[in-house]
């Protein structure tokens, strides 16, 4: 049981290795480091290419490494610059160092949430909605839908003035649908329908 599960482990590494191999950052491992000999720097590299805005404990568990493990190579990319983090609440999240601006990490945050998810993409196809139809679309209670956008409101990530109205629709809209298969299902869904919505300038 335990070599399938190391099995397990080399591929899911390998698989993102792949990925992070490509990023411009890879050349910049000093040679007498001894994890890069590893796959693991890459495989975090590669991780986050996918899934900008994992917090700590998802990647650790994604990548099906230790906590030890996890923090030490987490802290060699910070202090590379290669990666960066910003605290979310309880959360600490990883991104690409220089790849988004503070506006978009803070909402690749909060799209990995699942109820702040949905009420932005209810708000993005539907942007007339009040608060209960909100509710009745997300099935929830109006007090949830009141908590969370208020929480949204204080992120910069929506506007509440007269009606609800996303803030900075487009760039949520191009997260949600870039990095749909990171999110889940709903976001998946959502970026099926979404070719109408977004505007080219």
């Amino acid at each position: 049981m335990a070599g399938s599960v190391d099995e397990r482990k080399r591929t899911t590494l390998r698989r993102f290795a792949a990925l992070g191999a490509a990023t411009p950052f890879v050349g910049m491992a000093a040679a007498d480091d001894e994890s890069s000999t590893s796959d693991v720097p890459d495989a975090i590299r590669g991780y986050l290419s996918t899934t900008p805005g994992a917090h700590f404990s998802k990647l650790r568990d994604d990548l099906q490494l230790g906590t030890g493990e996890t923090q030490h190579h987490l802290r060699t990319l910070v202090d590379r610059d290669e990666i960066v983090s910003r605290r979310d609440g309880e959360y600490r999240r990883f991104f690409h160092a220089g790849q988004f601006s503070p506006f978009e990490q803070v909402a690749l945050g909060y799209l990995r949430r699942e109820t702040p998810r949905r009420l932005l993409i209810a708000l993005l196809e539907s942007p007339t909605d009040t608060g209960s139809e909100l509710a009745d679309r997300l099935d929830v209670s109006r007090a949830t839908v009141s908590t969370y956008a208020g929480q949204l409101e204080d992120a910069g990530l929506l506007d509440r003035e007269g009606q609800y109205r996303v803030a900075h629709a487009e760039t949520v809209l191009v997260l949600l649908v870039r990095y749909a298969n990171s999110f889940g299902p709903d976001a998946v869904d959502f970026a099926s329908r979404a070719d109408g919505l977004i505007t080219v300038e």
